[in-house]
């Protein structure tokens, strides 16, 4: 596997994804793909890739203690005026 693939788009905006890419993504016929578009270019991921990537880029962030956080700096500034 080479880890680059060219494509060329079909009519009404078809793609065809490599056998060699599908079988070693795991991809089926029918699959769901979802195509993320970033500030490098697009990717493409299956739902069950893009939610373990979601989890992994949110393993690190306590957004419940940043809400509190915030809220407590804006209590904290109303109690001061």
């Amino acid at each position: 596997m080479s880890g680059t693939y060219v494509v060329t788009m079909a009519d009404g905006g078809r793609l065809v994804v490599p056998a060699e890419l599908r079988q070693h993504e795991g991809w089926d016929s029918g699959q769901t793909l979802v195509l993320v578009e970033t500030r490098r270019g697009v990717v493409m991921l299956s739902r069950e890739q893009l939610k373990e990537l979601v989890r992994d880029d949110l393993a690190e962030v306590d957004l419940v203690g940043d809400l509190l956080a915030e809220r407590r700096r804006k209590a904290a500034a109303e109690d001061a005026t």
